[in-house]
């Protein structure tokens, strides 16, 4: 057998075992040990770590060992497959079938506990039969040839990232995901680089932008819409095809859903429902409701996956990350030594000098772009001669991305943003009490929220927490806020 045959046969044994197709981890581990490769080079070429990769051959191991009523480990698993090798039936191009124990093994495609084997197939395709092919409704999803480049970089510094999230998604089960960051830092780039990775694992893949700040009814409604159209009509709510008039039963409704059903969806933009001038997390009055579906989705026991793209977090998944082990949250932080890829792509010269860059710029994606294509035009992409003039660059454009930030901030958080500003060196809690006219309890929560928005950086020094500001950050408060005396 050839490494394609060994992953239908490989694929047919889990499934038939665990009603669930290999993913593309346990594919790899599955292609790697039939090719004799060690743990770190299948690792190396799956974009893991070798740890995660012996945990999933493990896991393997042991599903094979059930299903075939024998031992079977890495070191002896091309020989036990070649045991098992199938013989072809003379003048034919198919494999016999052979019978171990209670396991039919044979090229045909299992069928899922759930469906009958003689029901009609849901979705055919050319190209590997033996995966789920989900259902997919991404028409709020940014068009991703136009985030081909950025994908692309991103994937090259993300891969820790895209690992973690297909743990915690696929074999941890987290119901519930934040990923979370400062604009332009990556995160519909990296969502859009984990779907091709994760889908096939769902049955109804689910793409939305709160970008125009849509109700909950109307998201609820759309997320309806779409599961209603492609399943039959639960016996709760939406009988003959109508859906519920009340946000309550809707709710109710897409929570049935997602327990009958193994639904992937994401919410991109959500902080556009999110109040402005007070502290991270609270909602804009109209969308309170939100954080019922959170709640619902956190704390409920269901087979799906919610994953929520914001600049801040709502303050239900702050609480559900710390108590609940199904709710996950990611922060994103830049690029370094990768965003290099994004200067040579942008034509800039003198590498050696790339590295003062991408740290002033915390390896931030959009803020390199907009500096990169600032030396390019008037320094001809000299990298020396533009930081020679010891000054930091923002531009029309990045100062409109920061004010969008920054506009949400309370006048608390301002006057703390502002203090740190005008501190030359990282400064402790103790210092800023001195320096502001704010109660200690007053601070601590400006520096959780401005935390939470990642708009400050923390670091420990001598056993105690020291704030400050990045360049970019700290330039952009002193121009637009010291002077105004906030």
């Amino acid at each position: 057998m050839d490494a394609e045959e060994i992953l239908r046969f490989a694929d047919n044994l889990v499934f038939d075992k665990t009603g669930k197709r290999l993913d593309d981890l346990q594919r790899a581990v599955v292609r790697g040990a039939w090719q004799r490769k060690t743990y770190p080079q299948i690792a190396k070429e799956s974009y893991s770590t070798p740890r995660n990769i012996r945990n999933v051959g493990s896991k393997l191991w042991q599903l094979f060992s059930q299903a075939l009523e024998e031992n079977i480990t890495k070191s002896n698993f091309c020989s036990a497959m070649e045991r098992y090798k199938i013989s072809k039936i003379s003048n034919s191009g198919h494999f016999n079938l052979v019978q171990k124990g209670n396991i039919n093994v044979c090229t045909e495609t299992l069928h899922h506990p759930k469906t009958s084997k003689n029901s009609p197939p849901t979705q055919t395709s050319n190209e590997d039969d033996t995966q789920q092919k989900p259902r997919l409704d991404l028409r709020d999803a940014p068009d991703i040839s136009s985030f081909y480049d950025s994908l692309r970089d991103s994937f090259a510094s993300r891969t820790s990232e895209l690992a973690t999230l297909q743990q915690w998604i696929i074999h941890d089960r987290t119901r519930l995901v934040a990923i979370l960051g400062l604009s332009g830092i990556g995160k519909t780039n990296l969502a859009l680089h984990l779907l091709p990775q994760i889908q096939h694992q769902f049955e109804y893949v689910i793409w939305r932008s709160l970008g125009t700040s849509p109700t909950l009814h109307n998201t609820l409604k759309s997320l309806l819409k779409f599961l209603s159209d492609q399943s039959p009509p639960l016996a709760r709510g939406g009988e003959g095809g109508v859906l519920p008039t009340s946000t309550d039963e809707l709710l109710s409704l897409l929570i049935d859903k997602l327990r009958s059903h193994r639904c992937l969806i994401i919410l991109d933009d959500v902080q556009t429902i999110l109040s402005s001038g007070q502290i991270a997390g609270n909602y804009r009055p109209e969308y309170e409701n939100y954080s019922t579906l959170f709640k619902r989705i956190g704390e409920t026991c269901h087979n799906s996956c919610l994953i929520v793209n914001s600049w801040e977090p709502p303050r239900e998944i702050v609480a559900l990350n710390r108590e609940n082990a199904r709710v996950r949250t990611l922060r994103l932080n830049g690029l370094g030594a990768a965003a290099g890829e994004i200067l040579r792509e942008k034509g800039l010269l003198e590498p050696e000098k790339w590295e003062t860059l991408i740290n002033i710029y915390r390896g931030n994606p959009l803020w390199l772009k907009i500096v990169a294509a600032m030396i390019q035009e008037l320094f001809s992409g000299r990298v020396a001669e533009f930081l020679k003039y010891d000054t930091l660059f923002l531009g029309d454009e990045l100062k409109a991305r920061l004010q969008q930030q920054c506009d949400r901030l309370s006048d608390l958080e301002k006057q703390v943003m502002c203090c740190i500003a005008n501190e030359i060196e990282p400064v402790s809690i103790s210092k800023l009490l001195e320096n502001v006219q704010l109660s200690p309890d007053d601070l601590c929560n400006a520096l959780l929220s401005l935390g939470h928005r990642a708009l400050i950086e923390k670091q420990e020094q001598d056993n105690q927490a020291l704030f400050s500001l990045s360049p970019v950050m700290r330039q952009y408060v002193k121009n637009e806020y010291s002077r105004e005396g906030k």
